[in-house]
């Protein structure tokens, strides 16, 4: 498995205080299965101001960390890319470091506030040419059925959605459960990842989650999520080429094809 969201890198944000704990996450990740991670710290202006080559310096410290220790577990990087208005000069700038150094990156929405503009920040992203991952939206505070939507259109306009392993097990609450498996089983979800930031609360364990998921959209689809998608992710390969969630698969659009739906970038324009 590939874990493309973790917080596992020493010292730089909310995820492991320290080397310690870094690499006792490290081997929890290695003994769960988990093949590759990437080092995703927050970049959050004004909170964590982290930039791509403080990231990078980091990864490549901790990687030779992992090497002196004797655990297997690959690293690469990017980051959890709070939601702002200068996002595409910070991708292009490399201030802000996509996944792996390819055109997908993790786009975090705000907790507890309904961002302004997000579905349009969503297209001139898709339009500069990057493929925004949205990072765990079954855990916003604001989620209901209207804003739901949002996601929902997004899935269909080119981004992608990538839920919280822990959120689909009940780790995180009812609500966040209950939000998991509607994306789930309404075929809208492209990704799971652990977003581990400890050793106790928040792990990094990826295969229950790929369990959890496994009744709402069938083994290989399960399979997709945690392996098959994060790893065309890390080898940049182009969207088109990897086999989409079920809601966004052209034939089963085509089947369905008898309810139209008014498309998001019309609504942008409305």
């Amino acid at each position: 498995m590939i874990d493309l969201h973790c917080h596992m890198l020493p010292g730089i944000d909310d995820g492991a205080p320290d080397l310690d704990t870094a690499l006792e996450m490290a081997r929890i990740a290695v003994a769960d299965g988990i093949r590759m991670t990437a080092c995703t710290p927050h970049i959050y202006p004004g909170l964590f101001d982290n930039t791509g080559a403080h990231i990078m310096r980091g990864v490549q410290t901790f990687r030779t960390r992992l090497r002196e220790a004797g655990i297997p577990l690959e690293i690469t990087y990017g980051a959890d890319i709070q939601t702002v208005p200068e996002l595409v000069q910070g991708l292009r700038s490399g201030q802000m470091p996509t996944l792996h150094g390819t055109r997908y990156f993790l786009f975090e929405p705000p907790h507890h506030t309904v961002p302004i503009s997000f579905l349009r920040l969503l297209f001139e992203l898709l339009a500069a040419g990057y493929r925004p991952v949205i990072t765990h939206p079954e855990r916003l505070t604001w989620l209901d059925d209207e804003h739901y939507e949002w996601f929902v259109d997004a899935a269909r306009g080119g981004a992608w959605i990538q839920l919280t392993a822990g959120a689909v097990t009940g780790r995180f609450g009812p609500d966040p459960k209950y939000w998991s498996e509607r994306f789930l089983g309404d075929g809208l979800v492209h990704i799971l990842a652990t977003d581990a930031h400890d050793l106790e609360y928040r792990p990094p364990l990826l295969a229950e989650g790929r369990a959890a998921a496994e009744p709402y959209v069938g083994a290989e689809e399960a399979e997709l999520l945690v392996t098959g998608r994060p790893r065309a992710v890390i080898e940049d390969r182009e969207p088109t080429e990897i086999p989409p969630p079920p809601a966004l698969d052209p034939d089963e659009n085509r089947r369905n094809a008898a309810k139209p739906k008014r498309g998001w970038l019309a609504r942008l324009w409305s």
